[in-house]
C-alpha cells in the first residue's frame, strides 16, 4: 500500500513539475514577445519594474492556458457547420481573441495588445507550450505511457483486461508506384520503410485493372468489387449522369452498388475505422470519408477524430495552420523556381492550387495520422487510412521531382510516428502500408500537339474546333480526314444504322491518360458500325493520331474491338494470340481490356493514350505531368509492404492482379492469428460450410 502511495505522489508531483515548467516557459515567451513588439505592453498598477511586468506575464500565461484549455474546445465545438478549412484559418483569431481576454482578466491590471499582434502573441504561445509539454512527456517514458493509456480508455472504455489479439493498420500512400517507393529507399528518404525491409516487413508489387486510380482501386480493395468503374469519371446513359468518383454522391452511389454486389458490408464490417478515404469500407467508426458525406450521420459515426476533434487542441490547430501557411509558400517558391528554368515538362501551378496542395499535404495529413493513432489507442481491431499527399503534388510537380521527394521524407515520419504509437497501444499492431496506383511521367497531350482530346475528337466529327486547334498538324489531318470521308458514297453508307436525327455533341472526359467519348442522344453503347455510319472519319482519326496508343469500341460482329494506327483491328476475344497495339502495354493488357469491355456504362469509345515502354511515359489529357488513370508505365504497379509475420500476399498465385485480389488478401490477413474476424459473405459461407 506504502508503494502504490509513493507511485501515486511521484506521478502527481510529475504532472505538477511539467504544468509549473510549461507555464514558466510561456511567462518567458510572453515577455520576450513583448520586448520584441512595440504593439504588444505589459504593465502593472504598481509601476513598470521588471519584478511587476514579470508576475503580470505570469498571470497572463496563467489565463491564457487556463482559457486554452476549457474555452477553446467550446469554441470549436459551437463551429462544427464551419467547413475544415475555414475553421483552420480562424484559428489564429480565435487564438488571438482567447489571449485579448486572458489580459483582461490579470488582476495586476492589464495588458495591451492590438488586434493583429494578439494574433501572433497567441500562436507563438500556443506553438512553444506545445512543444514545451510534449518534450518534457517524452522525456518522462512513464509519464507518456500512462498519458497514452489513459487517452485509450477514455475513448474506448477499455480495462486493464483488454484485447490481445493484434489489430492492422491499413495505411494508403496514395499514388506513390512500385519503383517509386524502391527508389526512395536506395536514396535514403525514407529510413523507416528501409528498416522495416531490412527484417520485419516484405514489399510486393501487384498490378491495376485499366482504370488506374483511387475511385476503381479503393472500392475494390475496401468492397471487393468496383465492377463498372471503367475511368475516374465517365457518363452514364441510363441516368443521364456523369459520375466523378470523388464527388460524394458518385462515391455512395459507387458503394451501395458494391455492397449490393458482393453481399458484405466490407473490409472494416468487424469493429473497423474509415479515416480519409473515397469509401467506408463497411466501419462503424469513419472520418473524413467522402462516401457518407451526403447521408445524416449519426452520434456514433461522427468520429471524434475528425477535423474538429483534432483543432479542439489549439496546439494541434496553430501547428497545423503554421505548416499550411508555410507550404503555400513552398509551393509558391517551387512553381517559380520551376517557370525560371523552364523546366519540362510543366504545367500551371497558380490560381488556388497552392491552397489545394497545402490541404492535401498539411491538413488531410495532420488530422488523418491523429486520428489513425487514436484508433490505436482506443485498441481498434482493423484500420484503413488514405494520405493523399504524394498524389497531389506528383500530379503538377512530377512523380520523380524533388518536390514530391520532399513529401516522401515527410509521409516516412508519419510511418515512425504511428509505429511508436503503436507500442503505446492497448493492443500489438500489424502496420500494412500499400497503394492504390502509381504515376506515370509525361507531358500533356495539349502540350505535345496543341490542341486536346475534346478539340481531336470535335475535328474528327467534322464539328467546330477553336482556331488554335485548327492550326495544328492534328487538326489539319482531321479535317482532311473528314473531307476525304464524306466523299464517300452515300449509298455505302448504311443509313439504317444511323441512331437518331436528333444528334448532340459528343461528351469526351479524361481520367489522366484515359479518354472516354459518348454521344448523349444514344440510349445505348454505340457499336463501331454506328459509329462510322454517323462520323465516318472519327475512329480513323483517332486511331490513326502518335498520340493514342489504342481504342476499345463495341462490334456487331465481333463484340468488341481493339483499334489502332493503319487499320488495325482486332476482336477482344483474339487480344491474347494478336495483342497488336496492346503488346507495348505488357503482360495483363488485354485481361484489363476485356473485362472493362463488359461493363454496363463503358463508353461508347475508351481513348488510351500513347506509352514509351523505353521511358515509362504517357499522354495525360488532363493538365498533369504525373497521370495515372489508364494503361502504361508506373501508374499500373502500386506497391504493398506487409509484415513477414502474414502468410505471403502471393500464396496462392504468381502475381496480385487488381483490387478485387488485393481484397482477399487483405480479407486472409485480417483472419489470421485469430484476429478480427470479417464476416464471410453469403458464397463464402457456403463453401466453408461444404469444405
Amino acid at each position: 500500500m506504502r508503494g502504490v502511495r509513493g507511485g501515486r505522489w511521484r506521478r502527481v508531483a510529475s504532472q505538477t513539475g511539467r504544468s509549473v515548467a510549461v507555464w514558466a516557459v510561456s511567462t518567458i515567451t510572453m515577455l520576450v514577445l513583448a520586448g520584441i513588439l512595440p504593439e504588444f505592453q505589459l504593465r502593472s498598477a504598481d509601476g513598470d519594474s521588471a519584478t511587476d511586468i514579470a508576475v503580470t506575464a505570469a498571470l497572463g500565461a496563467g489565463a491564457f492556458g487556463v482559457l486554452s484549455a476549457l474555452v477553446w474546445p467550446l469554441l470549436v465545438r459551437l463551429l462544427l457547420l464551419v467547413p475544415a478549412l475555414v475553421l483552420g484559418l480562424l484559428v489564429f483569431f480565435l487564438n488571438g481573441a482567447l489571449l485579448l481576454v486572458a489580459l483582461r482578466l490579470n488582476p495586476t491590471e492589464r495588458g495591451a495588445a492590438a488586434w493583429e499582434t494578439a494574433v501572433v502573441v497567441a500562436a507563438v504561445m500556443s506553438a512553444v507550450a506545445s512543444a514545451t509539454g510534449a518534450a518534457l512527456a517524452v522525456r518522462d517514458d512513464d509519464a507518456y505511457r500512462r498519458r497514452l493509456y489513459r487517452l485509450a480508455d477514455r475513448r474506448r472504455g477499455a480495462g486493464p483486461g483488454g484485447p490481445v489479439t493484434p489489430g492492422t493498420v491499413f495505411l494508403q500512400l496514395d499514388g506513390v508506384g512500385h519503383d517509386v517507393l524502391e527508389a526512395a529507399v536506395k536514396k535514403g528518404l525514407m529510413p523507416t520503410v528501409a528498416q522495416w525491409l531490412d527484417g520485419t516487413h516484405r514489399l510486393t508489387p501487384w498490378r491495376t485493372d485499366w482504370s488506374s486510380q483511387t475511385g476503381a482501386s479503393q472500392l475494390g480493395i475496401l468492397h471487393g468489387s468496383n465492377e463498372d468503374v471503367p475511368a475516374f469519371r465517365w457518363y452514364e446513359k441510363d441516368s443521364q449522369e456523369v459520375m466523378v468518383c470523388n464527388r460524394p454522391t458518385s462515391a455512395a452511389e459507387l458503394q451501395r452498388r458494391a455492397v449490393a454486389r458482393t453481399g458484405d458490408g466490407g473490409l472494416l464490417s468487424a469493429d473497423g475505422a474509415s479515416r480519409g478515404n473515397l469509401f467506408s469500407g463497411g466501419a462503424d467508426e469513419q472520418a473524413l470519408v467522402l462516401s457518407i458525406a451526403t447521408r445524416r450521420r449519426s452520434r456514433e459515426t461522427r468520429s471524434r477524430s475528425g477535423y474538429f476533434a483534432y483543432f479542439s487542441d489549439p496546439a494541434n490547430a496553430v501547428r497545423t495552420a503554421l505548416s499550411f501557411f508555410a507550404e503555400v509558400g513552398r509551393e509558391i517558391a517551387q512553381s517559380t523556381r520551376s517557370r525560371a528554368r523552364r523546366a519540362r515538362p510543366r504545367v500551371k501551378r497558380g490560381g488556388l492550387y497552392p491552397l489545394v496542395r497545402a490541404f492535401a499535404t498539411v491538413v488531410e495529413r495532420d488530422v488523418v495520422v491523429a486520428a489513425v493513432m487514436g484508433d490505436m489507442l482506443a485498441g481498434r481491431s482493423a484500420v484503413y487510412a488514405d494520405l493523399v499527399a504524394y498524389d497531389e503534388v506528383a500530379h503538377h510537380s512530377g512523380p520523380h521531382s524533388r518536390d514530391a521527394e520532399k513529401v516522401l521524407e515527410r509521409l516516412d515520419r508519419c510511418l515512425a510516428l504511428i509505429e511508436n504509437v503503436a507500442e503505446h497501444a492497448p493492443r500489438p499492431y500489424r502496420i500494412v502500408v500499400l497503394s492504390d496506383h502509381g504515376q506515370s511521367p509525361g507531358e500533356t497531350f495539349r502540350t505535345r500537339y496543341g490542341l486536346s482530346l475534346g478539340d481531336l475528337v470535335r475535328a474528327g466529327c467534322g464539328l467546330p474546333v477553336p482556331r488554335k486547334a485548327q492550326r495544328t498538324h492534328s487538326g489539319a489531318e482531321a479535317r482532311a480526314a473528314v473531307r476525304a470521308a464524306l466523299r464517300i458514297p452515300v449509298e455505302e453508307r448504311d443509313e439504317q444504322r444511323r441512331p437518331s436525327h436528333r444528334r448532340s455533341e459528343p461528351l469526351v472526359l479524361a481520367s489522366g491518360n484515359l479518354g472516354l467519348v459518348s454521344f448523349p442522344d444514344v440510349p445505348h453503347r454505340m457499336t463501331k458500325e454506328e459509329i462510322d455510319a454517323r462520323h465516318p472519319a472519327l475512329l480513323t482519326t483517332l486511331a490513326n493520331h502518335p498520340g493514342i496508343g489504342f481504342l476499345l469500341v463495341r462490334s456487331e460482329e465481333h463484340g468488341g474491338v481493339v483499334l489502332g494506327p493503319f487499320g488495325t483491328e482486332i476482336p477482344v476475344d483474339r487480344l491474347d494470340e494478336e495483342p497488336g497495339p496492346l503488346a507495348a502495354f505488357g503482360p495483363g493488357a488485354a485481361d484489363v481490356v476485356r473485362r472493362t469491355h463488359g461493363f454496363a456504362h463503358t463508353a461508347d469509345i475508351m481513348v488510351n493514350s500513347w506509352y514509351d515502354p523505353v521511358d515509362g511515359e504517357v499522354l495525360a489529357f488532363e493538365e498533369q505531368i504525373g497521370s495515372h488513370g489508364g494503361l502504361g508505365g508506373a501508374q499500373g504497379r502500386p506497391f504493398l509492404l506487409s509484415p513477414v509475420v502474414l502468410s505471403s500476399p502471393v500464396a496462392d498465385t504468381e502475381e496480385l492482379v487488381g483490387a478485387e485480389q488485393v481484397h482477399r488478401v487483405l480479407r486472409r490477413w485480417l483472419r489470421e492469428s485469430d484476429g478480427p474476424q470479417v464476416p464471410l459473405t453469403p458464397r463464402q459461407d457456403a463453401e466453408r460450410r461444404a469444405a
